[in-house]
């Protein structure tokens, strides 16, 4: 198994279980307590994890502020709708992605799938250094703006002009809720905006959401229904939502089946 690969699967174990040991990790990785303990030391390093003695567990600071809070929530859903989509991209291509927990967690599958020749365009700086940080991946432009230090990100009307000097085949986002009248929401107007600008210089839509968005509400809209390709989740939908999605021509694409 390549470094890269394993320590993304490493992250991806500790995320779910929030605490794990050096053996736990060497038996699920196949690898030696040595190779597992240097890798825990870089990514320590890195922030990715916190080691502790005799193994790791996720760092202190994923409880503390909103973005990092949710970076711990449905851990397991968002690790599985990013593995999934990671899959869905081809070299060469251009995509915007936005700010969020699960779109970072997207961000790190891609790099590791190592689908060469992407072109990343965000105005999340967790995003742009995970994407910029893998060897062999392509280019990373991040956005200018009003910076936001609660969830790393830059927003405002500068941001969205610089959006508007783009053209991506597409743009992946994570939204807060989404529902048959209203599409795609979110509880943050100005990350409503960046996604909205998103959807206007984009030839298609990705939507990943876990499903506690499916049929939810939120204060600002970003796109209608009409407007999004395919949907990602990690379980098919309630039937009468799904029912909604199929009427409006998007693709739900989840683990156990990957067409609508």
């Amino acid at each position: 198994m390549r470094v890269k690969t394993r320590q993304t699967k490493l992250i991806e174990i500790v995320r779910r279980r929030e605490k794990v040991s050096v053996d736990d990790l060497a038996v699920k990785l196949g690898a030696s307590r040595e190779t597992i303990r240097r890798d825990l030391t870089q990514l320590s390093e890195i922030g990715k994890i916190l080691k502790v003695h005799g193994g790791a567990r996720i760092p202190r600071a994923l409880g503390e502020g909103t973005f990092k809070q949710r970076q711990s929530e449905n851990v397991d859903a968002k690790v599985d709708i990013a593995q999934l989509a990671a899959s869905l991209f081809e070299p060469g291509q251009t995509l915007f992605v936005d700010t969020g927990s699960t779109t970072l967690f997207f961000i790190e599958a891609i790099a590791a799938a190592s689908v060469e020749g992407l072109t990343l365009i965000t105005n999340s700086t967790e995003n742009a250094r995970t994407y910029a940080m893998a060897k062999g991946t392509g280019q990373t432009f991040l956005l200018g703006g009003e910076f936001g230090a609660k969830n790393s990100q830059t927003v405002g009307t500068m941001a969205a002009a610089q959006i508007r000097s783009f053209r991506a085949h597409h743009a992946v986002l994570t939204i807060g809720a989404l529902d048959a009248r209203s599409g795609a929401m979110d509880y943050d107007i100005n990350q409503a905006q960046i996604a909205k600008a998103m959807v206007e210089q984009s030839e298609a839509v990705t939507i990943l959401a876990d499903s506690s968005k499916l049929g939810a509400l939120a204060s600002f809209e970003v796109c209608p229904l009409t407007s999004i390709d395919r949907l990602i989740t990690e379980k098919a939908p309630p039937h009468d939502i799904h029912q909604d999605l199929e009427t409006a021509g998007i693709e739900v694409i989840f683990p156990d089946e990957k067409k609508n």
